[in-house]
This record gives C-alpha cells, sequence and structure tokens, in this order.
C-alpha cells in the first residue's frame, strides 16, 4: 500500500484555526497613524534615513498582540486576519471606499467609523508625497492611455509594496539581529571617505543600524506581554507556555536562535517585520525545509509531535496575514490573497536531492490547518524519491489546492539562461505565484504587470483601435488580409508598440519606490545590498529582473487558429464576415440582464456563455432551435434571440471545432506557443533601473476573469466580457480528450524563455484519485508533463456539485478551500464570478 494517511491536528491547532475561519477582516489605522508621525518628525531627512525612523517609530509603538493558545507570536494587526494600510505608497483609493469596503464584490473589509476617522486624518498629510504619485508624475500619457483601456495594469505595486520577495531566513537564524547590526557597523568603519558613494552608502548602514535595534526593540516587547499574560494566567500549563514565549522573545531573534521552537519564532518573527515594514504581498519563506532542518535535527530534547504542532502553528500565523486593495485589484487577487509561498523539496544548490523530516513535516501541517495559507509548493526533479511524491499527492487529493508542482529540469536552466549561477538556481524557490526565484539573491520585481494578450489581438484586428480611439499603431484593415502571415506582421507590431509602454509604465514605478521607498529592514537579508551599501529598492541584489505576466494566451492561440483555418486556408468565411460578427458579438447580445426561474438575476456575461454552450454543444442548429435551448437551459422565457443571428452561421462552425489548445494537436498548440513567444521575445528586449532585465511569465492570479470584461467577441468563439483562459491552461471546457493530452498541448509552450513563471491549473474528480491506482496515475501524469518539459502544474480535486452546493449555502462550506490560481482561497469568500471560473473548468479523469 502506498497510501499513509496523515495524524490528526491537536485540539490547539483546531481552536486556532476557528480563529481564522471565523474572522471577519477588518481594516486597523494603527499603523498609518504612527507612519505619518514619522514622516512628519523626519522632513529633510535622506529617504533611506526617513525609511529606518518609520520603521523604528512603528517597531516601538505598534500594538502587541498574542492570541489565546499561540506558541509561536508576533502580529500585524489587533484583530485575527486583518490588515493596516501602509499610505506612504497609495491612500486616496481607501478614503474612496470607506463606505463601501465592507460590502463590495471581492474581499470586504470592515472599517469602523473610528478607525475611518483616523485614517482621513491622517491621509491629509500625503497628497503629492505617495510613491504612486511620484510614478504617476514620471508616466507619459500614452502608457496611461493604454493602462485605462485594458491592455495593462501595473496596478500591484503603483498601489502597495513590492513584497515578491525571499529573504534569507537562514542567516538572522545562525547570527541574529545583532550580528546583522555587527556587520553594519564593520562596513561603516572599513567605509573609504574619498569614495564618492561614501554619503550614500554610510546613510545605507546607519539606517540599517536603526532599523534592526528598532526590530529587537519589537520582540521584546512581546517578551513583556507573554511575560505580563503569564503573571494573570490561572491555568498552570498555559503560564508555562506564555513564561517560555518570554523567555524565546527576549533571545530570540536578537541573537541566534539555539533550538527547534527559537528556530520557529525567530523566523515568524522575520516574516511579521517584512509585512510590517511595507504592504508588499508576496514575502514567501521559500526553501522552509531547507534552513528550518538544522535546528530539528540538532534539537535532542525536543519531541517531533511538539515540533510538529510548532510548524502547525506557524501555519496559523501565515494565514493571520491579509491586505486589502483597490476595489478593482481585489477582483484581480480575489479571495484574501497574500501569496506566501513555501516551498520543499527539489536539490541542493550541490545538485543532490533535498528532502528531508521537514519536507514531509510541512505536508502534515498542511493537512491539519487546511487553509488557504502558506502557498504550498514542492519541487520534482529526476531525483524525487517516489516517495515523497506520492505523498504529495495524498494531500492534493483532499482537495486543497495544494501543493503546486515545480519542475527542477525546466527552471533550473531557465534561470541559468537569465544569467543565475548554477549553485543559485539549483537553490531556487518560488514567490509569490509561480515565480522561481534565486533565493535572498533576487529583487525580481515579480508580477510587475497584468498584461492581457487577447486585448492586444483585438486591438490587431481593430487597426490599433479600441472603440473609436487610435490606441496603437495603424497596422492594416483586417479586411484586406490575404493569409495568417498579415495577421502575424500586424500582431508584432502592436506588440511591440505596447510592451513599450508596459515597459515605460513599469520603470516608472519601479523608480518611484527606489526614490521614496527603500527598505532599510528587509535589504540586509538580500545580498549582496549589506557588499554594495544599498536598498533593494536601489538595486542592491546580485540579481535583478522585472516581470510582467500575461495571460489570455490560449485565448488567442485558439483564435488565431481559427482564422488561419476557416479564413484564409478553407475560405469558409471572409474576413469581412468574421469581422461583422466579433463586432455584434455572435448576435449574442440578448440584453443586460434576464430572470431566470430559481437562479434569481443573471448577468449578461452569464447569459453569453449560456449561450455559447448551447452553440458548442450542438453540432448543427438554426436560429429557432438556438432560441429554444436557450430558453430551457436558463429557465427563462424573458429572452429574445436577435434577429439576424442566422448570418453568422460560418462563426458558429468556429465554435463547435474540436480542434483548440489543449487537446494534442501540434497544428492548434504551436500557433499558441508561438504567441506566447511573440510577447515574451518582446518583454525580454528592455532593461530596468537596477541594471536588470525583464523577463515574462504567464500567468493570471484570477485577473483571467476581471480583465476579460475588458475584451470583446474573440474568433475562438468566445463572447464578449466572458472570462479569458486562465495562465497557460486551455480555456475552460475546451480540453476534452483528458489529462494527458491538455498536458501535451501545455508542454508545447516555451516555458524555458517565460523565465518569470508559468501557471497550469488541473481539475480532478475525487474518483480519479482514489486508491493507490489513482496515486500512481497521478504521479505517472506530473512525472511525464515534466519529462516534456512543462513547468509547472497545480490541482483542484473537487466535484461540480460540491461546488455549487457551496454557493448555495455557503456558511455550510466556509471550511473549502480551493486553487484558484498561483493560490488557494477559502471557496465561499470569492466572487461568484471567481467562483463561476472555477466550477467551469474541465474535470478531468483517467
Amino acid at each position: 500500500m502506498i497510501e499513509k494517511g496523515f495524524s490528526k491536528p491537536t485540539d490547539r491547532i483546531l481552536r486556532l484555526k476557528k480563529q481564522i475561519i471565523d474572522a471577519r477582516p477588518h481594516v486597523e489605522s494603527e499603523r498609518a497613524v504612527l507612519a505619518t508621525q514619522a514622516y512628519k518628525e523626519t522632513e529633510g531627512l535622506p529617504p533611506i534615513l526617513r525609511r529606518a525612523k518609520v520603521v523604528e517609530k512603528i517597531f516601538n509603538e505598534l500594538p502587541v498582540t498574542i492570541r489565546d493558545d499561540e506558541l509561536v507570536v508576533g502580529a500585524i494587526t489587533k484583530n485575527p486576519r486583518s490588515t493596516e494600510i501602509c499610505p506612504e505608497f497609495s491612500f486616496d483609493w481607501v478614503e474612496k471606499e470607506f463606505e463601501t469596503m465592507a460590502t463590495r464584490v471581492a474581499d470586504p473589509f470592515e472599517i469602523p467609523k473610528q478607525t475611518a476617522d483616523e485614517l482621513r486624518e491622517a491621509f491629509k498629510y500625503w497628497p503629492g508625497r505617495t510613491t504612486s504619485d511620484l510614478a504617476s508624475s514620471y508616466m507619459s500619457q500614452k502608457a496611461k492611455d493604454c493602462i485605462a483601456n485594458g491592455v495593462f495594469t501595473v496596478g500591484n505595486y503603483f498601489y502597495g509594496g513590492v513584497g515578491h520577495v525571499c529573504v534569507d531566513y537562514g542567516k538572522i537564524l545562525n547570527i541574529g539581529f545583532s550580528g546583522v547590526i555587527a556587520e553594519a557597523v564593520r562596513h561603516l568603519e572599513a567605509l573609504d571617505q574619498m569614495d564618492p558613494s561614501y554619503i550614500k552608502k554610510q546613510q545605507f548602514y546607519n539606517a540599517v543600524i536603526i532599523s534592526y535595534k528598532a526590530a529587537i526593540d519589537f520582540a521584546h516587547r512581546y517578551a513583556a506581554k507573554a511575560q505580563e499574560l503569564a503573571s494573570r494566567e490561572s491555568n498552570p500549563t498555559r503560564r508555562a507556555e506564555l513564561e517560555q514565549i518570554a523567555k524565546n522573545c527576549r533571545l530570540v531573534p536578537e541573537y541566534p536562535a539555539s533550538n527547534f521552537w527559537e528556530a520557529c519564532q525567530t523566523m515568524w518573527f522575520i516574516q511579521c517585520m517584512l509585512q510590517i515594514e511595507s504592504s508588499g504581498h508576496s514575502i514567501s519563506p521559500g526553501r522552509f525545509d531547507q534552513y528550518m532542518y538544522p535546528f530539528l535535527k540538532a534539537d535532542t530534547s525536543i519531541s517531533r509531535e511538539f515540533a510538529q504542532e510548532l510548524i502547525d502553528c506557524i501555519w496559523i500565523k501565515l494565514n493571520d496575514v491579509n491586505k486589502t486593495r483597490d476595489e478593482v485589484s481585489a477582483q484581480a487577487f480575489a479571495g484574501y490573497a497574500v501569496f506566501q509561498n513555501l516551498c520543499v523539496g527539489g536539490q541542493t544548490p550541490e545538485g543532490r536531492d533535498a528532502t528531508n523530516d521537514v519536507s514531509y513535516m510541512c505536508m502534515e501541517a498542511t493537512v491539519h490547518c487546511r487553509l488557504p495559507a502558506p502557498s504550498f509548493s514542492i519541487r520534482v526533479w529526476q531525483g524525487t524519491p517516489d516517495e515523497f511524491l506520492y505523498r504529495a499527492a495524498e494531500v492534493i487529493r483532499l482537495g486543497l489546492g495544494v501543493p503546486a508542482v515545480y519542475n527542477d529540469e525546466v527552471i533550473i536552466p531557465a534561470l541559468q539562461n537569465r544569467g543565475v549561477s548554477l549553485a543559485d538556481a539549483r537553490d531556487y524557490g518560488i514567490v509569490g505565484c509561480v515565480e522561481p526565484q534565486a533565493i535572498h539573491k533576487t529583487e525580481g520585481w515579480h508580477d510587475a504587470a497584468f498584461f492581457n494578450v487577447a486585448k492586444v489581438l483585438e486591438i490587431t484586428l481593430n487597426d490599433g483601435k479600441v472603440g473609436s480611439t487610435q490606441l496603437g499603431p495603424v497596422t492594416g484593415d483586417p479586411k484586406r488580409w490575404t493569409s495568417i502571415e498579415d495577421f502575424y506582421d500586424a500582431f508584432n507590431k502592436q506588440m511591440a508598440f505596447f510592451v513599450k509602454y508596459l515597459a515605460e509604465a513599469d520603470n516608472c514605478v519601479d523608480i518611484a519606490h527606489g526614490e521614496r521607498a527603500p527598505l532599510p529592514f528587509l535589504s540586509p537579508m538580500v545580498e549582496d545590498c549589506m557588499g554594495r551599501g544599498k536598498s533593494l529598492q536601489e538595486g542592491g541584489a546580485l540579481y535583478n529582473f522585472t516581470g510582467p505576466q500575461a495571460f489570455g494566451v490560449a485565448d488567442t492561440g485558439d483564435s488565431v487558429y481559427a482564422m488561419k483555418k476557416f479564413v484564409f486556408d478553407e475560405k469558409k468565411i471572409s474576413m469581412a464576415e468574421l469581422k461583422e460578427a466579433l463586432d455584434a458579438n455572435f448576435g449574442l447580445a440578448i440584453g443586460q440582464k434576464a430572470n431566470a426561474v430559481g437562479a434569481g438575476e443573471l448577468t449578461e456575461g452569464q447569459i453569453y456563455e449560456a449561450v455559447r454552450k448551447v452553440l458548442s454543444s450542438n453540432k448543427s442548429m438554426d436560429v429557432t432551435a438556438l432560441k429554444e435551448e436557450v430558453y430551457r437551459t436558463l429557465s427563462t422565457d424573458t429572452i429574445t434571440a436577435p434577429a439576424g443571428s442566422s448570418k453568422y452561421d460560418g462563426i458558429r462552425r468556429l465554435l463547435d471545432s474540436a480542434e483548440s489548445f489543449g487537446n494534442d494537436i501540434d497544428d492548434v498548440d504551436l500557433i499558441a506557443r508561438k504567441c506566447a513567444q511573440i510577447y515574451c521575445l518582446e518583454v525580454e528586449k528592455y532593461k530596468n533601473p537596477r541594471g536588470g532585465q525583464f523577463q515574462a511569465g504567464i500567468y493570471p492570479v484570477s485577473a483571467n476573469v476581471l480583465f476579460g470584461k475588458d475584451v470583446g467577441a474573440l474568433p475562438d468563439g468566445r463572447p464578449a466580457k466572458a472570462p479569458l483562459a486562465d495562465g497557460v491552461s486551455p480555456r475552460q471546457g475546451k480540453d476534452h480528450l483528458g489529462p494527458t493530452a491538455a498536458a501535451n498541448s501545455v508542454a508545447k509552450l516555451d516555458h524555458f524563455i517565460a523565465s518569470n513563471g508559468t501557471l497550469y491549473n488541473q481539475k480532478f474528480l475525487p474518483s480519479a484519485l482514489a486508491g493507490d491506482n489513482g496515486l500512481r496515475n497521478f504521479a505517472s501524469l506530473v512525472r511525464s508533463y515534466f519529462d516534456q518539459k512543462g513547468m509547472h502544474v497545480q490541482f483542484n480535486v473537487v466535484d461540480r456539485d460540491t461546488l455549487l452546493a457551496a454557493q448555495k449555502d455557503p456558511e455550510a462550506y466556509r471550511d473549502l478551500v480551493v486553487r484558484v490560481a498561483g493560490y488557494s482561497a477559502q471557496f465561499v469568500v470569492l466572487a461568484k464570478e471567481v467562483q463561476d471560473d472555477i466550477i467551469s473548468r474541465t474535470e478531468q479523469h483517467f
């Protein structure tokens, strides 16, 4: 038998989990108020020293909170799973949402009146002083127009901190914060005053010293709080725990960790403080098993059970971190996503298998907690033990959407191709959704922008126009194209144009962060900021990248194939007829809303999707039959099929075609590969202000749903405003020849060139992975896909009926966790349109 089963979580972990599940996320004001006071008090100081004084004030005065039952302490907010505001990055969107954030569609947060009043007062200081203000002042109007018209968005770092980093936890575990201070002092003493960079370096090292002394004080404040709670605690067991917590916090992270409990506390303090310093998300714990295992191995006094409970406590704490975004971005990151990616397995820097006891304990913690965080990942290579992969498969089939699986055989050479050394590439971790990084040596600016490839396709089909606005270059009337090469010529020109403005917009935001938001606490934990004497945001890292990600690749590939086949090769329809059909949205504009019996109000997008399903599931259907089937599908008699639908029978043949990406058909798959390459090759032409290169990724978070609303009808039969395909996955419902065929199609994309990461979702029925045979089949699928050089794959193991039941009765399914994109989330907190997108994915079986 392969199956081993999992142990049960302790009662403590179940109680801590309940705090997370039951929490109502709040916006809190303390950090914003303290940061504003610090900025007012430091007018005239250099930016890096100013930031150090902000960190100092926050670490010294932010409320100290220890929650019931905790063994590992340190909190960003007073309330569980809540968030602070960082106005130095942006603030006006918060003020606009004071009255609506609690009721918005995606990721609502409560904002009590007193909190709103305190924030409103703090915000009076910030107009013209934020990183977003500075970035906007640098950005051209054309770049802003591209953003406004849905071609791309740089909102992630425009509104908040960068994050997307994995720092050197092992360094702090081994030398402590006091060791970092000593390192800064040594560098200060070694400075040459004749060096032109002396002043800037001196400021940086002094900022580090200020920040790390404050960080030590932050831990000591927790020691005092734990001691205070212990003095009032009547339960002797809990009193002893609090006394030990107080002792731990007096020692670490000021000094090196001497046992496993101290190592866990150190790791969490680092994670907590990084979140407090800035509003960046995707601050990822990286290769947790590699830097934590030596402390477990050396700790002869700890039981395996207690060590497991400590890891479980860290898993709970990772779910306590939360972040609010503006209403539009919240839809793109639906599910309170914070993307703290924790990775186990893979290789050592020397090329040996890295799996150890902590690797397996991380899987156990994931099963015990069954919560969205961390974004748990495993690395697989030719030397990965079968036992490790089978164990991961056991976790996956529980339906939590984790672990995601990454292929060393693609990622390591892809990083080397970007200039990363072999040892550093072997030591990669995953940050954020799916982004590979040479850990604690990289400022990757992963997730730097969402780029809508399908929107560029639509613009190409309209000669550079969006509506009546000439947004892109004039590349010719599509009706005059005589071959698919004419399309590619126009598409390449449009892509070059829009990627240029993408790079400009990203670089404007990048410069603004370097000038106004250097991070003196984070920087010493990334090589070689201390050696170079500059912050991470100013180019201190060994490796510097900018990684904007694309989505809509499958939609574009399917659309180009459809044009090639039906317009140019078989000449079944003309380009003029296709254009007319696209402009008319295939004749499916049947009203903004309809009342469906038992279903309430339907959105326009839902109606479009229902009609698309009717068309794609029936090989021949006249207008009357179409109308009748739509009635039955929507259970309503209020819909009238539009006059003239019969004009678009040729387009319906496109919809009916089985030849789509995801079915292992070279003619289709290689077109999708080419479309993706056009984007990736254009992106890598650009450099960033930190001296590094742009590198492309292909992953959407959940932006394929949000930004699908900006895209009109496409030649693959997708109606206007419908969701786009997610990541490198086939379009929802189009991969109908099974999981192997779908994986074969995805593997044909050039994952090496998309070195900022690719994201592939598969959805399985639970029965497909049942028993030993299900595990073996699953492991074989992963191995086969990776042998063909796929980069990443992740799985939902859940049936449609369960998801539909959760929509109807969310309270009964509050602990149902699903994979959204590069992250998992509680299904019931997702916006309905994101839920619908997950439901619509193909249910695979062997």
